[in-house]
């Protein structure tokens, strides 16, 4: 086995559970899934193009094609692991690939490009996702300068937050917008381009950041605190932000980080199939422009878990997860329940 990155935990203390104090939602129960079978595991993250057809990327590195019929074609290969995906007119996708950087492939040819691998002299690892502002200009974030995709666990453990939001120019230059984000993942652009929300994982939350005018790369909470670990982020067609939760909070990791970092360091060190595992929990929320969750949809033993991607199309949800085999999905029109308080996050009632 690879040597793991040597932990220097930092001490945090994480803002209340809003599971544990019954803050008010519509919660509502995700019907039995409909699986969409893949190629192959790990379906992260979804794009969709104008006419419904449907694109993932592979833990093998292959870019899939999900036709409105069902249909599953491989487009490409990137040679690392595809994470975040976004179409960019009709025949470019961009990829944020957690080895290779950001790319962008050319769906008609099948054709992969590399649009940065290195930001300010340093190799781009763990690209997470991507989002496309006026004039071409590129945003996409870095989830952690310390650990890989494999090692994430490392990450959320160490919470030594160092996830960055950076942009790609017209001219092919890469920089960064702003950092000191713990574990920097779901991307989106709002009002207008002029800032954009990012997906802190590692600090269960939603944070926005300015990105023209004199305070750019300032950064704001967007909205409260989050029940779990929220992923990647989507815009539906009403203005809604799809949240997909992969996993609700842990109560031994919160107890965790605010104590003395060796504590973590014995975790860390331990295999990591004695570490709390993954959730039998299918989990996406949507927010409002003013962060706050207007739709909670979940459901325990539904044939799907750990929800990486929430992509809405019409009155269907699409899901995407790091280790499932296939993409999920739900009508919208099922989910059932009446509004109310939202329940505990963690255990199935």
């Amino acid at each position: 086995m690879a040597q793991r990155t040597k932990m220097a935990a930092v001490r945090w203390t994480p803002p209340p559970n809003p599971a544990a104090v019954r803050r008010r939602g519509d919660v509502r129960t995700l019907p039995q899934v409909r699986r969409i079978e893949l190629p192959g595991a790990g379906p992260e993250h979804i794009a969709v193009d104008g006419w419904g057809t449907l694109y993932a990327g592979l833990a093998d590195g292959r870019i899939v094609r999900v036709t409105p019929e069902g249909e599953v074609r491989t487009v490409t290969n990137t040679g690392g692991r595809p994470l975040g995906l976004e179409m960019h007119g009709e025949d470019r996708l961009l990829v944020c690939d957690a080895v290779r950087g950001l790319l962008e492939v050319q769906l008609s040819k099948g054709t992969v490009g590399v649009l940065a691998s290195k930001v300010d002299g340093e190799p781009l690892t763990f690209c997470s996702n991507v989002a496309v502002g006026a004039g071409d200009v590129v945003y996409f974030t870095q989830s952690s300068r310390r650990y890989n995709l494999d090692e994430y666990r490392g990450d959320l453990l160490e919470h030594s937050a160092t996830g960055r939001l950076l942009r790609l120019g017209p001219d092919g230059a890469a920089e960064t917008v702003a950092e000191g984000f713990a574990f920097a993942n779901g991307l989106v652009l709002i009002d207008g381009g002029a800032a954009a929300v990012v997906a802190e994982t590692g600090g269960y939350r939603l944070t926005r950041v300015a990105l023209t005018g004199a305070g750019a790369g300032a950064k704001t909470a967007f909205g409260g605190p989050l029940a779990g670990f929220p992923d990647n982020l989507t815009r539906d067609a009403d203005g809604l932000i799809w949240v997909a939760m992969a996993n609700p909070r842990d109560p031994t990791l919160d107890w965790l980080l605010p104590r003395h970092p060796r504590l973590r360091h014995a975790v860390w060190a331990t295999p990591e199939r004695v570490q709390p595992g993954e959730k039998d929990l299918a989990w996406a929320v949507a927010v409002d422009a003013h962060g706050t969750v207007v739709r909670d949809l979940r459901g325990w033993g539904v044939g799907y878990h750990m929800v990486t991607a929430a992509r809405r199309r019409g009155d269907k949800l699409y899901l995407g997860s790091l280790i499932e085999r296939a993409i999920a999905v739900v009508d919208l029109d099922e989910a059932s329940g009446e509004p109310g308080e939202q329940g505990e996050a963690g255990e199935p009632e």
